[in-house]
């Protein structure tokens, strides 16, 4: 709220949103309820990228260090097929020959790395998302947001990866070359020793081929995919499930996500391993000794169980996460659709307003959000609310 000239209490928001003035719609909406978050986030402020980085950070490292086990057998399982022939014999050699202890050999470049890209990628994500969404426009924004997505997620995801490399590097050597080194303390300067500071960077290339398709995968797909979800599989709507259900909704979106990014991106994770381990090794090398059916193929069904427990797991956290730090906002317009067109066209005016207070609540405003919304229009119900809950991340 606020005072107006003469004194009087007035309302922030835009006249259109009261208004039958919605591209010649009749009166639409009537109530205006807002759960907000308790603490105020300025949308793209440094404390917004903040929020998200740490995000990042926590979804990523964390769920990599638990899999340290699967990406041990997996790597090696890549590196020497003759002796790591599946899964169960991969996972008995390992505990036969270097005990449990073994399973989690690794663990602390993983961590660090992980972290690193996670802060990137979710971090850049919001900014090139934003920066993108501004550069066509809002009604492009909205017309084309799958593209927004996979552009915003590709730029995130070349910075993110150039912070991975170089533990990446150090993670699979200690992995794959028993008696290389412990871990990250000696591993890092005992590397660095034999192929110098470029040496470190060596993958980036095969690295950028496995985790740009992925990540782009990883936040297109999974939009989706829970859209389709709480559509066909959920008996009621999103709002009226528990928070838990919201939950196992979000880690099987991201499973299934995960699947799929899996696949796409399996021939460049094979490269990545296959030169990190060898000195002076080079892509061509890889395709003459693993050959294209198991470039596409080696530790391929490893792989995907990890990929997709990672991706479910990481959206998971994430998604908890921003709910924790009151990042979610949540709509609830009493109306029939409104067109996608006429939030964009109108979407300058919601952009011009910090706080929204038309209920005596507190609404964070998400500016350029709004048009990159999962669905063409808004959903709504013309009684009481429950049919959906338009969320805004």
């Amino acid at each position: 709220m606020c005072m107006s000239k003469d004194g009087q209490r007035q309302s922030l928001v835009p006249s259109f949103v009261y208004s039958g003035d919605w591209g010649g719609s009749q009166a639409l909406v009537r109530r205006f309820p807002i759960e907000a978050p308790k603490e105020k986030i300025k949308m793209y402020s440094p404390a917004f990228y903040a929020a998200c980085t740490a995000g990042g950070i926590l979804s990523c490292g964390l769920t990599h260090m638990a899999v340290t086990p699967l990406d041990l057998v997996k790597c090696n399982m890549q590196i020497d097929p003759a002796k790591y022939k599946n899964i169960s014999s991969g996972f008995g050699i390992l505990l036969k020959e270097q005990g449990v202890r073994g399973f989690f050999r690794g663990w602390v470049p993983t961590l660090l790395g992980y972290s690193a890209q996670g802060a990137c990628k979710f971090g850049f994500y919001e900014f090139f998302k934003k920066y993108y969404s501004d550069m066509v426009g809002a009604e492009n924004a909205v017309k084309y947001k799958t593209f927004i997505y996979l552009a915003g997620s590709a730029s995130a995801e070349v910075i993110a990866d150039v912070a991975l490399c170089p533990m990446e590097a150090v993670k699979v050597r200690v992995q794959t070359q028993p008696g290389f080194a412990r871990g990250l303390s000696d591993g890092l300067p005992k590397f660095v020793k034999s192929e110098g500071v470029l040496g470190l960077y060596k993958g980036l290339v095969p690295l950028w081929g496995r985790q740009i398709p992925y990540t782009m995968m990883k936040f297109a797909s999974f939009e989706t995919i829970v859209e389709m979800l709480y559509k066909y599989a959920i008996p009621r709507p999103k709002e009226q499930c528990s928070k838990s259900l919201q939950l196992g909704v979000s880690f099987a979106g991201g499973y299934v996500a995960g699947v799929l990014c899996a696949v796409v991106s399996h021939p460049a994770d094979n490269l990545v391993s296959f030169l990190n381990n060898a000195k002076g090794a080079t892509a061509g090398d890889a395709v003459r000794q693993l050959g294209l059916w198991g470039l596409f193929t080696r530790g391929l069904p490893l792989r995907i169980v990890m990929i997709g427990t990672l991706t479910g797991s990481q959206w998971g956290i994430y998604d908890a996460f921003k709910v924790f730090v009151g990042l979610y906002v949540f709509f609830f317009l009493t109306s029939s659709f409104i067109p996608s067109s006429t939030v964009a066209s109108n979407l300058s005016a919601l952009n011009k307003c910090d706080l929204l207070d038309p209920v005596g609540q507190r609404l964070v405003v998400l500016p350029l959000l709004l048009p990159l919304a999962s669905e063409r229009y808004l959903p709504t119900n013309a009684e009481c609310c429950s049919s959906k809950t338009w969320k805004l991340f």
